[in-house]
């Protein structure tokens, strides 16, 4: 029997792979095409035209939904050299798919109607009605160096998140063969279980956190760059429970697939400034992946993430993320060391 969102879910992960073939074809062929945004965060031919992808199913199986997007089209628009180069990256990977693909999640027959769609991608979020948070290339900094990032896309309904799917193209399809095969989908639908299938294959298997009992035998996963979460702080927190397993460092969401599937247990996002305000793109997909594998995820004061206020998530700060048994002692530990920080 067909669950609530169990179309929205299929449609998600059919999206998200689609995408997946476009970022891993542009980072193989060293088009790399990087700007930067205002805000000094690289931005890549990845990002826009896996957003266009994304769109494009989303607009074609839910013509409704509104869409939270990362990006706009305006660089394509200004060079004609980059819309070029990106349009034909994304017609080949739409002309590499089979037909009956296209029925399900649509396809883009123009350069114009690549950048259209793009820009379909503004809304501004908020509590009431269905909204998809996009990320086509979550961990941008990961990709450019060829290490982790995540085509990452979740559905919001009503405040809450319902579906989440992720595309981590560098990420082992088996934790203990680091250096083999790559590339894992995970999705997940509140109630329903997180799933893992590796992308080129159709094998989906359920997937769940680590059963572990006591906090000092978990492991942390945490962020590359320094400035998304404080390495120290982390550290201590280590030491008020324990652990003294080393630290896994990865960029973007694929943390959160991570510690899904069993590769580490702890995932922190501590607050390193008082103003910044996490998006929600960044969370919607991973936050319901952890939670149907098992785990609890807050922000660094145990409250819930609330997705409905908007494109950040401004009543929270920072992410915590852990198997539920284990989750009371990580975030006790967690606010006696930012309690301590503040005095």
């Amino acid at each position: 029997m067909a669950t609530t969102y169990a179309q929205e879910r299929k449609i998600a992960l059919l999206a998200v792979k689609r995408a997946a073939l476009l970022t891993d074809r542009i980072y193989n062929s060293q088009v790399k095409g990087t700007t930067l945004k205002e805000d000094k965060s690289p931005v890549t031919l990845a990002d826009l035209g896996g957003q266009a992808l994304v769109i494009a199913a989303l607009r074609h199986a839910f013509p409704k939904d509104h869409i939270v997007g990362e990006e706009d089209s305006d660089i394509l628009r200004s060079s004609a050299e980059k819309r070029d180069l990106l349009w034909s990256h994304v017609s080949h990977v739409l002309k590499s798919s089979d037909s009956e693909l296209a029925q399900e999640i649509g396809t883009i027959k123009s350069a114009e109607e690549m950048m259209d769609l793009i820009d379909l991608g503004n809304h501004n979020g908020g509590r009431v009605g269905r909204i998809w948070a996009l990320d086509p290339v979550d961990g941008t900094l990961g990709f450019l160096r060829g290490g982790q990032y995540a085509v990452a896309l979740g559905l919001i309904v009503d405040g809450e998140v319902k579906v989440g799917a992720m595309a981590c193209p560098n990420l082992p399809v088996d934790i203990k063969n680091p250096e083999g095969e790559k590339g894992v989908l995970l999705s997940a639908e509140r109630g329903q279980g997180t799933t893992l299938t590796p992308a080129s294959r159709d094998e989906p298997k359920k997937v769940r956190m680590n059963d572990i009992q006591n906090s000092s035998s978990a492991s942390f996963v945490e962020s590359v760059e320094a400035g998304h979460s404080s390495h120290n702080q982390q550290a201590s927190i280590a030491k008020r429970l324990n652990i003294t397993k080393p630290s896994v460092r990865m960029d973007s969401q694929a943390k959160y697939a991570s510690i899904a599937r069993g590769d580490g247990d702890i995932y922190l996002r501590l607050p390193t400034s008082r103003t910044y305000e996490e998006k929600i793109w960044d969370h919607a997909a991973g936050s319901i992946i952890v939670e149907e594998a098992g785990g609890q995820v807050s922000d660094s004061a145990g409250r819930p993430l609330d997705f409905g206020l908007g494109k950040t998530l401004k009543a929270n700060k920072g992410v915590v993320a852990a198997m539920k048994d284990i989750f009371p002692e990580v975030i006790q530990a967690v606010v006696e060391e930012l309690n301590m920080v503040k005095k």
